[in-house]
């Protein structure tokens, strides 16, 4: 018998979920100190069974991407994770992942590791379904992310990953998938391939979107064309952090994750309702992230939501409390930006411009320079391809043209 929920946990009164999240946290953060080297460090004098409460919590600091990234890259040369994972290569860690930066991410063998099967669930997919998945089986761990999950729950997985756009519509059109997890912009393309081929889609009633801004535009289209679109919101270091439901107001926090909202470059958390930065404290032992500033934006919802599930509600992801954003997909960092100026001298300041609608992000380097020289131009571009996997035009512009406002990407793209 199905319900409408993944489990029992998902209704437990917010005063049940909240003891037993605070109960696990003194066990999670000794168990951080005493496996990672880097919460070793980072944690150092903490008394950890004394962090008992969200006020307790408040006080340990906040270790943001950057700072991890910084870590893993000082000690590459003795392991590839910073000293953040529990677990090292071998049994207990069969795939390791890397995300651009590039920043290494291991995965654990636990059924669902990423804890994706609940947002699965909520997009409306059921056991004994097949799901096409087109999140990349490769260097990221988005495919493993959402397969795990769709196995968990007991669904079978076409492997679909990124590109050939053809050969997925064959693909759905002769195995006839329920429906289909990725991007909502790969998925608007494979529509708009299937219908210029003339090839019925009519199996692929639901979609779990994720990795990109999903608007009401968007989500509209698809419904117009038969597919209930859901989003959800995690990341590679934390897995799932939260999901729609069918009621489509905010996303549900996860259950197995402690968030908090803080201002933007503090660990200071803001009152309800206020926008500021997402910071997670995750559950699992074997990467265990405690205060882990997620970089995104977001703000609490007042009351519970609709459906019946009684977690706390964001209202999804709201912008970057960092200059990092996402383009197709992929994180592309301030740090990324200045690795490519710094291997042309000719370049004075360099400024990464992304714009473009939803589903066609457009990126454009604009540097300061006195060489106009199409050479230049082409290396950039190429450079730009190699740092940040991302195709870019490069626009030359003269000396003191870009704004003085400290800027090294800016986002001008419409969400509407």
């Amino acid at each position: 018998m199905t319900t409408n929920f993944y489990d029992a946990l998902e209704t437990r009164s917010p005063a049940e979920r909240e003891a037993a999240l605070l109960a696990a946290l003194p066990a999670q953060v000794a168990h951080a100190q005493a496996a990672s080297p880097a919460f070793a460090s980072i944690l150092a004098g903490v008394d950890a069974a004394a962090v008992t409460s969200r006020a307790a919590l408040a006080q340990l600091p906040v270790t943001r991407k950057y700072e991890l990234l910084e870590r893993q890259q000082a000690q590459r040369a003795s392991t590839p994770f910073g000293g953040f994972s529990a677990v090292g290569f071998g049994p207990a860690m069969p795939r390791v992942f890397a995300s651009p930066g590039p920043l290494y991410e291991p995965e654990g063998t636990r059924r669902d590791y990423w804890r994706m099967a609940r947002a699965i669930y909520a997009a409306g997919f059921r056991p004994g379904e097949l799901i096409h998945n087109c999140f990349s089986y490769h260097f990221v761990p988005a495919g493993s992310m959402m397969e795990s999950g769709a196995h968990a729950l007991g669904c079978t997985v076409f492997p679909g990953g990124t590109g050939q756009t053809e050969q997925q519509v064959q693909a759905m059109a002769e195995l006839k998938p329920a429906g289909y997890i990725g991007t909502p912009s790969f998925l608007k393309i494979i529509v708009e391939k299937a219908a210029e081929m003339g090839v019925a889609l009519p199996s692929v009633t639901k979609a779990l979107l994720s990795a990109e801004a999903f608007p009401p535009s968007l989500r509209d289209w698809f419904a117009e064309r038969g597919i209930t679109g859901y989003q959800c919101y995690g990341t590679a270091d934390l897995g799932l952090i939260a999901y729609e439901t069918s009621a489509r107001e905010g996303l549900v926090l996860d259950e197995g994750v402690i968030v908090e909202i803080v201002r933007p470059g503090t660990g200071d958390p803001v009152h309800e309702g206020e926008v500021g930065e997402l910071v997670v404290t995750t559950l699992n032992p074997d990467y265990p992230l405690i205060r882990f500033g997620t970089g995104d934006l977001s703000a609490v919802l007042p009351g519970p939501c609709p459906t019946g599930r009684t977690n706390t509600r964001i209202k999804g992801w709201m912008g970057r409390a960092d200059q990092t954003t996402k383009v197709r997909g992929m994180f592309v960092h301030p740090g990324q930006v200045a690795a490519v100026a710094k291997r042309f001298p000719q370049v004075l300041r360099a400024r990464l411009v992304v714009s473009g609608e939803m589903a066609n992000d457009q990126m454009v380097l604009k540097v300061e320079t006195t060489e106009t020289a199409e050479g230049l131009a082409r290396q950039l571009a190429d450079a730009v391809r190699e740092v940040t996997k991302l195709r870019a035009d490069v626009e030359m512009v003269a000396p003191g043209t870009l704004p003085n406002d400290g800027k090294v990407i800016e986002d001008a793209r419409s969400y509407k």
